[in-house]
This record gives structure tokens, C-alpha cells and sequence, in this order.
């Protein structure tokens, strides 16, 4: 039987109190591309960051071709040619990509940009990449930054490469090229292992799957024998409905109407050009697009908290006269008796405090209301319960710090917060970005209920094959300008993801 190229024995590491990986033994063979799934905090990064020497492990032993080796910094996993491309790039913007290809090397020639690129066209060439060895990093979209990324590794001459997350701001066409490449390494004998929360990507590149829960390896699968139901129990351990169940509107009603919004930033530069729809109660408008697009500007701009010229008309559900909130700050908008609620893309950052608990949290809604000069504690505790409750917040109490819970039980007290207000207009930017699938569908069942409850949702997401199943209609932006807005019913991801590089002609809004 042939060696596994990587072979992880009972593999231990502990942040404190929390067991991020508990006797993990895994391998990866030579030659294929090993997915690795798990519920968010189920240890999946921090085992590969053990792997990639930025991590060194508490117990058990990491045997490389057979041999065992100690792994404690990345220069060493790369002298053992075992790379990792990070969620976020470790990239230097105002370098080109030859420049970046030899940071941190000491090998002779490594001052010769020309001979850099060379090597560079070599390994493009070989296994299908297209990039400018001279083109600056901060010049470069988001798909041409993980090709300089894996590139890199490939110039240091790794056999094993690990990606997180590596599909998660890609177009389905840039997906496509990617997998494409990945197949091409794998023919040349290369290791692949990705991280991933999309099953239908797991399905279609992988060769075997690891499941990991709560830092235990629950087992491996050859992925040809198995299919997402099955991966996604083995994941949560009990058996999970994977259906966004859509239902039909028969009379939407309109509840904001957007003409000729623009935004340009602090420097100058254009975000937001005219761009113009209508959101309607009973229906989840979807806003697609590649990252930096305008998205988050867009709902920033509605919701008060950015500087936009043009008008947004809002429609209050009493019949009475429609208003212009465009200039108003979020508590004139709450003042004018207009029921809006955001989920904002930085969790902890903008929706909610850290060093605060789940109670105090809740307040930051309600702090201003009743007439006595002492803030009511007592319906954010009741809030903050029933959140828990109905939501399943894994928290040890309602007075636990927020920044102390994992990033899907933060998102679940985020979006239990917002709703709990009932909102006309519920906007929510990338509400399960990083969380596992069983959270993931328990949002995309919550933006349901509010649909179906009347209020107009406004889902902006990167998943395009979530966005397809679950939205009513699509808003495409390019460039920071509408490119089409689409029938979820009736549109393709592949269609949306055309649009998305204005490739796929110009579509009116059909209300």
C-alpha cells in the first residue's frame, strides 16, 4: 500500500478551557483533493493551521511521506513542501506579483524580476493560471489575488496545498477556472485539501471527505458513495432538512422604492451610480455581486449610516403619506415612526458590542424608550432568552460577552435581535458568510418568516446557488451600477454570474 503523503495521529490542540481538536488522526494521500467539513468551531482550520506550522500542536504526531517531522513555523511546512492559502490573503498591495512570489526567500536570484516572472509563466502555463507577473496586488481583483496566492506556493515548491474557503467571493466562472487548475495538480501528483462549507462544490471537485465535529474526525467518505444529505448529518449529528422552502406572493405590496442612488467615497471614487429598484413586502429581493461592488454601501446608504445622493422613498404599511429618508440618521429614521432593521456585515464591529452580553445587546435597541430616566433591563433579558431559546444560541448565559460565543451563535443573536422588532424592511449583508450549513439554513429559515410575515427583505449574499433557491428577484451590480435585476425562479447562477462581470447584457426591473 502506498505511503500517504501527510499522516496525522492524534493530533491535540487547546485554546484554554476549548478543545479545538481532540485526538484528530487523518490522511491525505498523494494525488487527490481531500475536502475537509465541519460545522463552524468544529476545528477544521485550526487542525490545517497545525499542518501549516502556524499552530504547533499539544499532543500527537504529524508524519510526512512516512517520516515524522515537527512542524513549528511555516518556513519549516514549506521545506516540507506543505503550503496554505488563508481566508485572507497574506499579500503586500503595493508589491506586483513577482515581488510577492520571493518575499522571505534568501535563494540566489531572488532580486531578478525577470527570471521571476519566468518561472512564474512556467508554473501558469503547466497547470492553466493566466497572471501578470508586474501587475500590482491593490490592481488586482479578488479572483487574481488567490491565483498570485496559490502561484506562491506553487514557486515554493509545495506538494501539499491547503485552501480555506476558497470559493467564498468567486464568481461560478471563476470557481470553474479554479477547480479546472486544481484538477490539473492533481493529475501532476499533488495534494489538495480544501475547507469548505459548500457541499455542491465538495461534491463536484473532491475526492474523499473528511467530517470533523466538535473537534473529534467523525470519519472519511469517498465522496463518489456519498451525497449531501448524508455529509450534512455526519456533520451536526442528527438528520437536517437542506430545503429553502420559497414560497409565492401573490400581491406584493411596495415598501421602498430606490431612484438614482449614488455614493462616492472620501477619495473621490464612484461606489454607488445611479442605481434604481423597488423592494417589495412579501418577497426577498436578492443583491448579488463580486466583492466591493457597492453592496455594502447600498444598504449602508439606506439604512442611514452612509452619505448617498438620490432618493429613497419609503412605503409605510398604514397606507399614509410615503417619505424620503435619504439624509436622515438612523434615530430620525426610527423617530419618523419607520420600521427598518439591518444586519450589517461586521458582526462585531457594527451590530454588536463585544464586551457586552446577550442581555445588553438586546437593549441597544430599546434603550431610548419609556419615560423613566433608568434603562429597562428587564424586556432585553426576556428578548435575549427567548433568542436563545428559539434560535439555540449555544451561549452559557444571556450575560456571557458576545465576543466569547462563535461566529454562528453571534450571527443568530444579530439577526434574532433585528427581527424581533418586526420590520417593515429587514436588510441583511452576508448573514451566514463563515457559518456552517445547519445555521446557515436556520437564517435562511428566519429570512423566510419575515417574508411570509409581509416584510420586505433585502438579502445581499455570495452564494449564488442560495441566492437562486432562495430569492424571489435578483439585483445584479457591477461595478457599482445595476446590471440586471432577474427572476430567482427562472434565472441560473451561471446567468447571475455573467452579470456580475457586466457580461450578460442588461435586464429592467420587472415591478
Amino acid at each position: 500500500m502506498e505511503t500517504a503523503a501527510i499522516q496525522l495521529k492524534n493530533l491535540t490542540k487547546t485554546f484554554g478551557s476549548v478543545v479545538a481538536n481532540d485526538k484528530v488522526s487523518l490522511e491525505i494521500r498523494h494525488g487527490e483533493i481531500l475536502a475537509l467539513l465541519g460545522e463552524n468551531g468544529s476545528g477544521k482550520t485550526t487542525l490545517m493551521n497545525m499542518l501549516s506550522g502556524i499552530y504547533y500542536p499539544d499532543g500527537g504526531e504529524i508524519f510526512v511521506n512516512g517520516k515524522e517531522v515537527l512542524i513549528d513555523n511555516p518556513r519549516i511546512a514549506f521545506n516540507y513542501g506543505i503550503g496554505m492559502v488563508h481566508q485572507h490573503f497574506k499579500l503586500v498591495d503595493v508589491l506586483t506579483a513577482a515581488e510577492n512570489m520571493v518575499l522571505g526567500l534568501k535563494e540566489k536570484g531572488r532580486l531578478n524580476t525577470k527570471a521571476i516572472g519566468e518561472k512564474m509563466r512556467k508554473i501558469c502555463d503547466q497547470y492553466g493560471f493566466h497572471i501578470d507577473p508586474d501587475k500590482k496586488i491593490y490592481d488586482m481583483s479578488v479572483s487574481e489575488k488567490q491565483t498570485v496566492e496559490i502561484v506562491k506556493m506553487l514557486y515554493r515548491g509545495v506538494d501539499i496545498l491547503i485552501l480555506d474557503e476558497p470559493t467564498a467571493v468567486l464568481t461560478p466562472q471563476e470557481t470553474e477556472k479554479l477547480f479546472a487548475v486544481l484538477r490539473n495538480m492533481k493529475k501532476d501528483g499533488k495534494s489538495v485539501v480544501i475547507i469548505t462549507h459548500k457541499l455542491n462544490e465538495v461534491m463536484e471537485l473532491s475526492d474523499r471527505v473528511a467530517v470533523l465535529r466538535k473537534g473529534v474526525h467523525i470519519g472519511d467518505l469517498v465522496t463518489a458513495e456519498t451525497n449531501p444529505q448524508e455529509l450534512t448529518n455526519l456533520m451536526v449529528g442528527h438528520a437536517v432538512t437542506l430545503n429553502i422552502e420559497r414560497t409565492d406572493c401573490p400581491n406584493p405590496v411596495k415598501r421602498l422604492e430606490v431612484r438614482n442612488l449614488s455614493c462616492v467615497n472620501d477619495d473621490g471614487v464612484s461606489i454607488l451610480d445611479n442605481v434604481n429598484f423597488n423592494a417589495y413586502g412579501g418577497e426577498v429581493l436578492g443583491i448579488a455581486g463580486i466583492s466591493g461592488c457597492g453592496q455594502k454601501e447600498l444598504l449602508e446608504g439606506i439604512a442611514g449610516l452612509q452619505k448617498v445622493s438620490g432618493s429613497i422613498i419609503f412605503y409605510p404599511v398604514d397606507g399614509s403619506e410615503p417619505q424620503n429618508i435619504n439624509g436622515k440618521s438612523p434615530m430620525e429614521i426610527i423617530k419618523h415612526g419607520i420600521s427598518l432593521s439591518f444586519v450589517p456585515e461586521d458582526r462585531l464591529g457594527m451590530g454588536l458590542i463585544g464586551n457586552m452580553g446577550l442581555a445588553d445587546n438586546m437593549m441597544l435597541r430599546s434603550y431610548n424608550k419609556g419615560k423613566s430616566p433608568f434603562a429597562d433591563r428587564k424586556a432585553p433579558a426576556e428578548l435575549a432568552e427567548k433568542v436563545v431559546d428559539e434560535l439555540e444560541v449555544v451561549t452559557p448565559g444571556i450575560n456571557v460577552p458576545v465576543r466569547n460565543l462563535s461566529g454562528g451563535n453571534v450571527q443568530k443573536i444579530l439577526v434574532g435581535r433585528e427581527i424581533a422588532s418586526e420590520p417593515t424592511v429587514l436588510m441583511s449583508a452576508y448573514a451566514v458568510r463563515g457559518l456552517d450549513i445547519n445555521t446557515s439554513y436556520t437564517i435562511y429559515n428566519l429570512m423566510n418568516e419575515q417574508k411570509n410575515r409581509g416584510a420586505a427583505v433585502i438579502y445581499v449574499g455570495e452564494d449564488l446557488d442560495v441566492l437562486v433557491e432562495l430569492c424571489d428577484r435578483i439585483l445584479v451590480l457591477c461595478g457599482g451600477k445595476v446590471s440586471g435585476i432577474v427572476d430567482g425562479r427562472t434565472t441560473t447562477k451561471e446567468e447571475v454570474g455573467l452579470l456580475m462581470t457586466s457580461l450578460g447584457g442588461k435586464k429592467g426591473d420587472k415591478k
